[in-house]
């Protein structure tokens, strides 16, 4: 029977709670009497090989304006929580990888961790999509500078990234002989200290970056497409895309059957691909998102969905 439900998130305050797909599965899991335990990076320890947190008991309510309450917290041991959520936002930094040690001492002594702690110190948003380079339009990582220029005079027009950013953030647009592309190289390698990734730039991106949300490897019959706004060419929520639903076609199935299985290996139970064209992008681990937009949309229960697998028997 249903019991307890812990979440690592950011601030609960600051969400969008319109929006937010944290919301959304601590929703369901109160309607299924769950007993809610919220916390977050700072609430974390361990205590002699054992994982404990700061929990405070918390109850929420699909209201924009009132949306949590929050009783006051106590260190406890994570033992004996039946579910963890780690749905903590990018970047994945030193602090993110020594909370997934914790959760993963949490996950030891039998608490259920979404997703798997391992899988989220392993698969890299970007670096993760590359593991699949049939499902990829050409791409190249590198700290090198002179390598990404020579990666932009092949291909004409790329798209420039950090490793790991989100929302949006620090992606460029840029082409070869732009008098601009050094000037980016240079921030986004941090003068050739730290990795960037190059990608063909996908023109069908006008037509919606599209994210297909996964569970337990399977996918959601529907995407959201997030569509370029204005002169700006990312199609981010947070950046100003427009979300809109469209049904998955022959070759999303494909990636997502690509994917799927990986997937459910490493106990990825909750991961949203991104999909340009015919190209997946990214692979979403840490804090997918979109849940309350197809819901609405398609008159879906994505969360419920989430939990019927995880409240499912797993097989040996």
């Amino acid at each position: 029977m249903p019991s307890s439900l812990a979440v690592l998130m950011d601030p609960i305050g600051t969400i969008n709670p319109k929006k937010d797909t944290t919301l959304a599965l601590l929703l369901e899991g109160q309607r299924r009497g769950y007993s809610l335990h919220y916390m977050t990076q700072g609430d974390l320890a361990i205590r002699d090989g054992g994982a404990w947190a700061r929990l405070a008991p918390l109850v929420v309510r699909d209201d924009p304006h009132d949306w949590f309450s929050l009783a006051a917290p106590a260190w406890r041991p994570l033992a004996g929580i039946d579910f963890a959520f780690a749905r903590k936002d990018p970047p994945v930094d030193p602090q993110f990888i020594y909370d997934t040690m914790v959760l993963e001492a949490a996950q030891r002594a039998g608490v259920q961790v979404v997703n798997d702690p391992r899988g989220l110190r392993d698969a890299n948003e970007k670096l993760f999509a590359l593991q699949f380079p049939q499902c990829c339009a050409p791409t190249v990582v590198a700290r090198d500078a002179a390598e990404l220029k020579r990666f932009a005079a092949e291909h004409g027009e790329v798209v420039l990234k950090p490793l790991d950013g989100m929302g949006g953030r620090s992606i460029f647009r840029s082409r070869h002989g732009d008098p601009n592309l050094n000037v980016i190289l240079e921030t986004l390698t941090g003068n050739g200290h730290g990795f960037a990734i190059a990608q063909k730039f996908i023109p069908e991106i006008s037509a919606g970056d599209k994210r297909i949300l996964m569970v337990d490897g399977e996918p959601v019959p529907y995407a959201l497409a997030r569509i370029p706004q204005g002169d700006d060419f990312r199609g981010n929520l947070a950046a100003g895309g427009k979300g809109v639903g469209v049904p998955l076609s022959d070759r999303d199935r494909w990636i997502a059957a690509e994917v799927g299985p990986e997937l459910r290996r490493r106990g990825m139970r909750f991961v949203g691909l991104d999909v340009i064209g015919d190209w997946l992008t990214e692979i979403n681990v840490t804090s997918p998102t979109c849940v309350r937009e197809l819901d609405a949309q398609f008159g879906l229960n994505i969360a419920g969905l989430l939990f019927d697998r995880l409240e499912a028997p797993r097989a040996a």
